[in-house]
């Protein structure tokens, strides 16, 4: 699920992230990773990449890892970008960038 934001700052995303219990994972180029478990294997878990476009609009791009990838190397998963879990998601964190 995608979904744009204005008004965030490119310097502040990872304090955000942090406070709606995100783990930063790695930055490549302009884009930002974060997870945010909820299994104690470390899956399921939400996660998110962020992206800025020009300006100050974030674009966020949810989606729910049901499992690792089976095989070593392999970054295919099992993975869901919509449903009832990933837009409760989206609305939590949208409503916490706008309060």
């Amino acid at each position: 699920m995608e979904l744009g934001i204005s008004g965030i700052e490119k310097n502040n995303i990872i304090n955000i992230m942090r406070s709606l219990g995100y783990i930063s994972r790695e930055r490549s180029g302009e884009e930002f990773s974060f997870i945010r478990p909820f299994g104690r294997s470390g899956y399921p878990r939400f996660h998110i990449f962020i992206r800025f476009d020009r300006g100050k609009k974030a674009i966020f791009n949810l989606h729910l890892d049901q499992k690792k990838p089976i095989y070593s190397g392999s970054r295919a998963h099992s993975a869901e970008y919509d449903g009832f879990l990933v837009e409760e998601e989206m609305d939590r964190i949208k409503k916490h960038i706008s309060s």
